[in-house]
């Protein structure tokens, strides 16, 4: 059980959240770390809680160049889609961090960036107890969905939550950007501008709502393998990112999925890119307004205005060579 101990009015850990506070006199009435009254009642704490992790999509995907650090400075349109993990974030009364998952053969060690973000946010935040994550995947692996990302920024989301309801989204973001370079992106998720690595957004005005198809192929793509690609080739045909911009400031629905567009499907070997083009030829087909690979792949997207052709188009490509899901942007 929590508690403080008391010399006068002077608390050396926090009534509510456990968390050493130091010699702190009448003045500060507040905990810095969970927010709460010290001399509020103390309530059961809660210990743990169920968060979504949302997938996204790119809507635009360009690579401005090589940096001297060896990364590759990136320039996006990101957006999240209602297809999500359920992650279950549970403090324990033990030691370390224990992850578990269903609905996929994952890693359960920091290779997880689940347990990769726990890690980071107890040595952020000085946090010593006990952490169960269980995951039920939905989101596609290998796919450019970042479902790995949007596992770990929800993590982070929960433990805010549980330990310290007052950090505040532009901490967490620093928190998870040692994480991966698409987890402060998950962090707020919704429509954003991704620069740097990925790690440098801005918040940009809802896009205009559309449903999405996803068809996961067969086949996985190789990330670092697509970038030595991409360092190798010429990239003839760039989004418009300030077009895309535009379009999603004044809602224009028809041109934004005019300027949707991703470079890395022009790094892509002779096979694979026949099959990501079969599948967008396949998707405008059954009435999506655009369709595109997002991230590195293999997913291959369109976004429809109609709910019931995006269902139709998902039921028609469904089959042993694709895998299809069926969103909606968030």
């Amino acid at each position: 059980m929590l508690f403080a101990i008391v010399i006068g009015v002077l608390y050396y850990r926090c009534p509510h959240c456990g968390r050493p506070l130091g010699r702190i006199g009448e003045g500060s009435a507040y905990c810095p770390h969970c927010g709460k009254a010290l001399n509020a009642p103390v309530e059961e704490p809660v210990r743990s809680i169920t968060v979504p992790a949302y997938a996204k999509l790119n809507l635009t995907l360009d690579i401005l160049g090589k940096r001297d650090d060896g990364y590759h400075e990136m320039q996006m349109v990101m957006q999240t889609v209602s297809l999500h993990d359920d992650v279950t974030v549970t403090l324990t009364d033990g030691k370390g961090i224990i992850c578990r998952v269903d609905g996929a053969a994952l890693p359960c060690d920091e290779r997880n960036l689940a347990v990769k973000a726990a890690r980071a946010f107890c040595e952020a935040m000085d946090y010593g107890g006990g952490i169960d994550i269980a995951l039920i995947k939905r989101i596609p692996s290998e796919a450019g969905m970042a479902g790995g990302s949007a596992d770990a920024a929800a993590v982070l989301r929960a433990l805010r939550e549980l330990v310290s309801p007052t950090l505040t989204d532009e901490r967490l973001e620093q928190i998870s950007a040692s994480v991966g370079s698409d987890v402060p992106f998950c962090i707020r998720g919704g429509t954003q501008l991704a620069e740097g690595r990925g790690e440098k957004l801005t918040v940009l005005k809802p896009a205009p709502r559309f449903f999405v198809a996803a068809c996961k192929p067969d086949f996985p793509i190789s990330t670092p393998a697509l970038f030595a690609r991409v360092d190798g080739v010429t990239i003839t045909d760039r989004p418009d990112t300030d077009a895309m911009l535009a379009a999603i400031e004044h809602g224009d629905a028809d041109t934004l999925c005019a300027n949707v567009r991703n470079v890395f499907e022009q790094a892509l070997d002779g096979e694979q890119r026949e099959r990501i083009e079969t599948i967008k030829c396949d998707l405008l087909a059954y009435g999506a307004k655009t369709s595109a690979m997002t991230g590195s792949g293999s997913v291959v997207f369109g976004l429809f205005s109609d709910k019931a052709a995006c269902r139709r188009a998902c039921e028609a490509l469904q089959g042993e060579c694709i895998k299809t899901f069926c969103a909606e942007f968030v």
